[in-house]
């Protein structure tokens, strides 16, 4: 009976692609005609609609989510020597951005429920050499926002955000990227606004900050041949810029569906014992990815694929844990909640284009075969 049901992808690009695929490639045309294809008008309408989206005053759109954290941290002042605080259950795009900036990260545990870093281990791990925080929104739920900007004000420390895997997401009626001196977003193709390829983008409310970033971005200029500092070649590409902004008419809707679809999920598995993510009351979560925590994964992989059905482990090998971190002098113990749940947790599909009757076969095969 299995063979004859169809896979349920974790995410069906392919769904959302038909859907809009008039649209893009319509937006893909104008770009050809234009023959601007790096900048230019496609990247500075995407800034503007993506900063108004978010509400916030300024934005640079640039090469991926990665050149996005590196260029926030390098704008915002990062340098040889600083200590940066963030956390080990992320993607190692964060470690990797402060490490390229002669930086150290400092990584401290999480909370068990939101996997999000623990505001009252960073207090305990400033240094005379922290000079900023780095919260990552992992999943699409918001951090302790209101109390790392008190930390970072007491101390007088950046907050830099990786807004990564959160667009849209809110804390305190606030978009995430509003809370700190800057923050970053990826567009990687998986993310709820994902590109046909890479593009990230930086998000500001400081003047002098956004105008680094776009200097640092495009070879440390403002015009054709004037180079105040020097920079880098890490400019948006405009194709992707007009399939953005395509995507970026339907994000509220994708964003509202993926918050109906977790709460079905929930609606399944939490009153059988399984840990779903549990965001505070004050913030309103994107659920980039719907994530629980199971004590026989490998099992319930099986199972999975068994069924035709799609998943993903995020994230099994902490960053403390790497081997190319190994300089940083971790051991295993150092984090216990992340490497708790770095043994425990697996991906369920999540997308606007998942339907009910997906959830529930999705949820049967995990109820029947997954252990919490």
């Amino acid at each position: 009976m299995t063979g004859d049901l169809p896979p349920i992808p974790i995410l069906n690009l392919e769904a959302q692609h038909k859907r809009l695929r008039t649209e893009i490639l319509s937006a893909l045309e104008d770009v050809y005609d234009s023959m601007a294809y790096i900048q230019g008008r496609h990247v500075g309408v995407f800034e503007e609609q993506f900063a108004a989206a978010h509400g916030i005053a300024h934005a640079a759109g640039c090469s991926n989510g990665t050149t996005a954290l590196s260029l926030a941290l390098e704008a915002a002042g990062i340098g040889p020597g600083d200590e940066v605080i963030t956390v080990a259950y992320t993607f190692i795009a964060t470690a990797e951005s402060i490490l390229h900036l002669g930086a150290t990260p400092i990584f401290v545990d999480i909370e068990p429920g939101t996997y999000n870093i623990d505001p009252d281990l960073v207090r305990q791990a400033i240094t005379p050499r922290t000079k900023a925080i780095v919260p990552v929104h992992i999943y699409g739920t918001p951090c302790e926002m209101g109390a790392l900007q008190d930390i970072a004000r007491e101390h007088e420390l950046l907050l830099v955000e990786d807004c990564a895997q959160a667009h849209l997401a809110k804390y305190d009626g606030k978009a995430v990227g509003t809370f700190g001196q800057v923050g970053s977003f990826s567009f990687y193709p998986g993310k709820n606004l994902g590109a046909c390829g890479d593009a990230g983008l930086v998000v500001s409310e400081d003047d002098d900050t956004i105008i680094r970033v776009k200097k640092l971005l495009d070879h440390g200029r403002e015009t054709k041949y004037l180079h105040d500092i020097v920079g880098y070649n890490r400019r948006m590409d405009a194709m992707q810029a007009a399939i953005l902004g395509v995507k970026l008419r339907y994000l509220e809707e994708w964003t509202a569906r993926r918050k109906e679809n977790a709460a079905i999920y929930d609606s399944h598995l939490k009153p059988v014992g399984f840990q779903v993510i549990e965001p505070p009351a004050n913030v309103v979560p994107v659920y980039h990815l719907y994530v629980i925590q199971v004590s026989n994964r490998d099992e319930l992989a099986e199972a999975l694929k068994a069924n035709k059905i799609g998943f993903g482990v995020h994230y099994p090998i902490p960053l403390h844990l790497q081997p190319s971190l190994a300089q940083l002098g971790y051991e295993r113990g150092a984090l216990p909640v992340t490497e708790q749940v770095s043994d425990r947790v697996i991906s369920l599909p999540m997308c606007a284009e998942l339907t009910r009757e997906q959830i529930d076969r999705v949820c049967d095969v995990v109820i029947k075969h997954g252990r919490p």
